[in-house]
């Protein structure tokens, strides 16, 4: 449903660093000023432009991109390689139908690690809507089940599960997202949030507007999110931009 994520960064190098040590992700492909990462599909494509400018404060954009492990066990070796390389996490949060630790790459870009619970063990709300929440992640107890063989990065299997967006109004990106891409709303239920799927998905993408209603766009050129993949059974191919500014490429399945 979600491909790969492509961010434009400055420093190339340090940060292709990071999603190599501490993420665990490896180069899959390398052209000019472009670096390609994943385990056995590309998820991150790095765009570096040494003079690309900090997007302003309160600027819409990339909240996060989160790669989704495919066991509670890879989770596991995620925190054990975060704390290995030296780096810390923003957060660890339980979300009934997840389980994900929270990081900032060297320019600030967010990444959530998460693995899923079995859809058997989701549960709804009596109005139909997902039951999601946040509460405060065991790490102990998902250490527990750390695998024992040698770590060689992020597995075969993993992919993006959903990227997380900063928009400058709900209502547009509802309209956007799902009156004229046919997603389906999951959860309302957070705070000035919304989150939208295909096929019963928790989400595949995630809206917000915590950085403040009616952010700005942020300047042609600026780091961070240029645009990310988003699969859509029998969609017209091709790029489009979302109502806050964010690049999305539509492929057909």
């Amino acid at each position: 449903m979600i491909g790969r994520v492509r961010l434009r960064v400055a420093d190339l190098a340090r940060v292709r660093g990071y999603y190599e040590r501490t993420i665990g992700l490896q180069a899959l492909k390398e052209d000019g000023d472009t670096v390609t990462l994943g385990a056995d599909s590309p998820l991150v494509e790095l765009v570096g432009e040494p003079e690309a400018q900090p997007a302003p404060p309160g600027s819409t954009g990339l909240f996060h991109l989160a790669i989704l492990v495919p066991s509670r066990p890879e989770l596991a070796r995620s925190i054990q390689r975060v704390v290995g390389s030296g780096e810390r996490f923003t957060g660890a949060s339980d979300h009934f139908v997840s389980e994900a630790l929270y990081l900032r790459d060297p320019e600030g870009n967010g990444i959530e690690i998460y693995r899923d619970r079995p859809r058997d063990e989701w549960e709804y709300e009596p109005d139909g809507q997902l039951r999601m929440g946040t509460v405060a992640l065991d790490l102990q107890d998902v250490v527990r089940e750390m695998p024992r063989d040698e770590d060689h990065g992020m597995p075969d299997g993993t992919v993006m599960g959903h990227v997380h967006l900063h928009v400058s109004d709900l209502g547009e990106a509802e309209a956007f997202y799902v009156d004229r891409l046919g997603l389906e709303v999951t959860v309302r239920g957070y705070p000035g949030a919304l989150f939208v799927s295909h096929d019963g998905y928790h989400h595949h993408i995630g809206l917000n507007t915590w950085q403040g209603a009616h952010g700005p766009v942020p300047p042609p050129g600026s780091r961070g999110l240029i645009d990310y993949e988003l699969f859509l059974p029998d969609a017209p191919g091709g790029p489009i931009t979302d109502p806050a500014g964010n690049g999305v490429v539509v492929r057909p399945t």
